[in-house]
């Protein structure tokens, strides 16, 4: 039985994860291992507005992983699942990717043809506001910071950075402060748990891996 498609997945499981208000990140699926002994790995991505802990994730992978075995998509294949929040350096792609990332540093690449800012094309600034189809952004860092503000139809790409020391008071005071609920920029520690269920036999045995992590790599505990 060949393996679903990551469509597939996505569309299996995005209305539970709606349901238990998450937004549904990404579904990557990757195997291990040939013939009779590949192994499937389906990773989960979702989010929230709120801060997301552990039970939830937790809950939800067992749902998850309920669906999928019902769902039987996978066969005679044995499946790892993980579920997993996003890492710090995210791309900011849809308009709750801005919002969720208010007070962090980000990099960003303008369109070709936006006017500029800072002058350059390619700029470190820490979001602030969103409003409507525009966002603002903290420009000058600690020393001099102020706000400009910014149309996102003209950022190309934006790319959440990785901060080892927090931001000044007035810097990050102009940008809104943060989201409550996330990490502040240069504290974020990893935060994973290794929630593993026990493998449910064969044909379609199965185990789980819960991550909520901020950190820069996700650190997905198998």
């Amino acid at each position: 039985m060949p393996m679903p498609t990551q469509e597939r997945v996505s569309q299996l499981v995005a209305g539970l994860v709606e349901r238990r208000g998450f937004d549904l990140e990404g579904v990557e699926i990757s195997t291990a291992g040939k013939h009779v002994d590949a192994q499937a790995r389906v990773q989960v991505t979702v989010d929230s507005d709120q801060a997301s802990d552990l039970d939830s994730i937790a809950t939800l992978s067992s749902e998850l992983s309920g669906l999928l075995d019902d769902a039987g998509e996978f066969g005679e294949t044995p499946y790892l699942l993980e579920v997993t929040t996003p890492g710090i350096d995210r791309p900011l792609t849809a308009h709750r990717h801005w919002r969720r990332a208010r007070g962090r540093k980000v990099r960003i690449s303008l369109a070709e043809g936006a006017p500029s800012p800072s002058g350059s094309a390619t700029f470190e600034a820490r979001v602030g506001a969103l409003g409507g189809d525009t966002v603002a952004l903290v420009l000058g860092g600690k020393r001099n910071p102020h706000r400009v503000t910014v149309p996102l139809a003209d950022i190309a790409t934006a790319v959440v950075q990785v901060e080892f020391s927090p931001p000044g008071a007035r810097e990050l005071e102009l940008a809104g402060g943060v989201v409550p609920g996330r990490p502040i920029p240069g504290q974020e520690d990893a935060v994973a748990v290794d929630d593993t269920a026990e493998v449910r036999g064969i044909p379609h045995a199965q185990s789980e891996s819960v991550t909520a992590s901020d950190s820069p790599t996700e650190g997905i505990v198998e």
